[in-house]
């Protein structure tokens, strides 16, 4: 199966991600004079962003389109996954060796305009299916946000272009990136998926289109929450707060439906898979709790200046909820093999990444109490390389299981594949 290849890619990208993050915690005790601690920062997140996530969901969406439709899109995106994944590993590369420069600035355009072509063709694979669920709301809404966020990178591009030395500038166009990233393309394209799986257990839900439009409608405004040193007027905080709290409503609504079908529901979801998606569910409603409490802007300013509080919440979002969450979406629809070693694997990486957000937010209390933690560096290392440990094993039992399927095929079925 062609989403199975692409899949067993996404996971060792993964790996590399987890291996970055283990070197870059690693660099922070011992010393590594040969690498370039900021730089290998940048391209470990881009590659994040790229290589694992973007990777990723465009193979879900695929899939998604490949279920409805009963035939194989994958030969026509061919054009657009391999193109995205040798840039993902450019931009690994580059920004890892020179940072922001001519090259990492050339695959970070490159990146925005496969971003653009998978964007249009996809919005029109999606119209001619000729039905309106709201699944195709949430893609597209993912597909849109995607787009804006790119104005992030690209804006970013030209000051370091033309020299521009502005550090608000340079904040407002990152945050503008990592906003409509993860709060826009990701999570409406994890969302289009997850209720697409629930159409199919328990049929279209009127309240998800009123659900969905409640969070594509806050998304915009809970940008400023990112940027709270930004002035704005009274009228645009106002929205920020009414915002905050309708994402918390609309998502309190969202996780009453599924109680309402959770018998029905429990009947499908393998058990792995299962405990994946609850934790997804505890991680967004973590975030959503944040998110209103980080409305009380003295609040958020104060946290704002502690770097280990801004990464253990893009961590709780990137890691705890759609890595979490995509890993268990992929063992919902069985598109990898689930056999023992992939749930132990599993178990490891969950439990690197519960420690490692344990241990951030111990960081960052200690930090706003002006306090350190004894060896809290080497603790945090540990985690990573729990984590990375987990996605190693279910990497090398992927990578097995499809060598050893390989070998029991008949040979003009190996010949198709290839």
């Amino acid at each position: 199966m062609m989403v199975g290849k692409w899949l067993k890619i996404a996971l060792i990208n993964l790996c590399v991600v987890a291996l970055l993050g283990v070197t870059l915690r690693y660099k922070i005790i011992f010393s590594l004079p040969f690498i370039d601690q900021r730089n290998l920062h940048h391209g470990h997140s881009h590659f994040a962003f790229s290589g694992w996530i973007t990777q990723t969901i465009m193979v879900l969406l695929i899939y998604y389109l490949q279920k409805q439709k009963q035939e194989n899109p994958f030969k026509k995106y061919a054009w657009i996954l391999v193109p995205n994944l040798i840039i993902a590993y450019g931009m690994l590369i580059s920004f890892s060796i020179q940072g922001y420069a001519f090259y990492s600035i050339l695959f970070s355009t490159l990146s925005v305009i496969v971003s653009y072509v998978f964007a249009i063709i996809y919005w029109r694979d999606l119209k001619k299916l000729n039905i309106n669920r709201s699944a195709h709301s949430s893609f597209k809404a993912a597909l849109v946000f995607n787009i804006i966020s790119s104005m992030g990178p690209l804006s970013l591009a030209f000051m370091k272009s033309n020299h521009i030395v502005n550090q608000k500038a340079h904040l407002i166009a990152e945050f503008f990136f990592l906003h409509f990233q993860y709060n826009g393309w990701f999570f409406f394209a994890c969302m289009g998926l997850l209720i697409a799986k629930l159409y199919e257990i328990i049929g279209e839900v009127k309240s998800f289109k009123t659900i969905f439009w409640i969070l594509a409608l806050s998304c915009i405004p809970s940008y400023f929450l990112s940027v709270p040193w930004l002035p704005i007027p009274t009228i645009i905080y106002i929205l920020v707060v009414i915002s905050a709290v309708m994402r918390l409503v609309a998502w309190v609504w969202f996780l009453k439906i599924i109680k309402d079908h959770i018998s029905t529901i429990k009947k499908v979801i393998p058990k792995t898979a299962k405990w994946l998606l609850i934790l997804a569910a505890i991680s967004m409603s973590i975030k959503v709790v944040l998110q209103v409490g980080s409305t009380y802007y003295p609040l958020s300013q104060i946290v704002f200046g502690f770097r280990p509080i801004i990464i253990g919440y893009l961590h709780l979002v990137l890691l705890a909820l759609i890595s979490v969450f995509i890993l268990g979406y992929i063992l919902t629809e069985k598109l990898i093999a689930t056999m023992r070693a992939t749930t132990i694997g599993l178990v490891i990486f969950v439990s690197g990444v519960f420690i490692n957000q344990v241990l951030l937010m111990i960081q960052g209390g200690a930090a706003l109490a002006t306090k350190n933690i004894p060896y809290i560096n080497g603790l945090l290392f540990s985690a990573a390389l729990i984590m990375f440990s987990g996605l190693l094993l279910i990497t090398i039992n992927q990578i097995r299981s499809h060598l050893t399927s390989k070998k029991t095929m008949p040979v003009c079925q190996v010949c198709a594949e290839i």
